[in-house]
Parts: structure tokens; C-alpha cells; sequence
């Protein structure tokens, strides 16, 4: 089981309760073992941080970037978070929310094809 910092639980559940409109669209395609039987969670806490999307028996997150991510400091805490879940064993894919918007299938294929 991962560690998590139990401070974060009603943060969690905030953003479980106030999800952006491109994690409504993808966790209505995870959700309830639809790809090929794998379980996600979503806004799951891992140490310090909440991921968007968590799948324990692939050890994989998925997390939509919106505008905040693409700048010069969103991209460096997003490179650190990425290096620690790494360091964890667990793969991050990291998608726009322009791409679930505008290429579900295609964010959905790479998703099927990793587990």
C-alpha cells in the first residue's frame, strides 16, 4: 500500500465533488473496470500529492493538464512530482485537456494499449 498524507483527505474529496469538465469526460470512459478490467481511482492521494486518476494493478496515473501546467513553474512541479512517482515504480501519462476534448479515442487507445 502507498503512504499518503492523511491531511490531504478533504482536498481529495473537494476535487472528487468539483471535477473539471475534461476528468468528468475521461473518468465516464475508466470508470467501473471498462478497460480491460482495471480498477482507477480518482483525485487518489500518493504521498504528497493528489493525482488525478490512479490504477493500482498497473501502477499507473493519469493526469489532464489545463492551462496552469504549461508554464515555466507548472512544468518544473510537474517534472519533480513525475521523477518521485517514477522513483515509486508507477508510470505517469500526462494529457492536455484539449486532447480528451478533441481525441478521446486516442487518449483512451494509449491508455488500453499500457495495460
Amino acid at each position: 500500500m502507498l503512504e499518503y498524507n492523511k491531511s490531504l483527505k478533504q482536498f481529495s474529496r473537494e476535487l472528487r465533488k468539483n471535477m473539471t469538465n475534461a476528468e468528468k469526460l475521461l473518468w465516464s470512459k475508466i470508470r467501473g473496470k471498462q478497460l480491460k478490467g482495471h480498477q482507477f481511482y480518482r483525485q487518489k492521494i500518493i504521498a504528497n500529492y493528489i493525482v488525478d486518476f490512479y490504477c493500482p494493478k498497473a501502477k499507473l496515473i493519469i493526469e489532464l493538464d489545463g492551462g496552469q501546467h504549461f508554464g515555466k513553474e507548472g512544468e518544473e512541479k510537474d517534472r519533480k512530482r513525475d521523477n518521485y512517482m517514477a522513483n515509486l515504480g508507477i508510470k505517469v501519462f500526462r494529457f492536455s485537456d484539449r486532447e480528451v476534448f478533441g481525441n478521446i479515442n486516442g487518449v483512451l487507445e494509449k491508455i488500453w494499449n499500457y495495460l
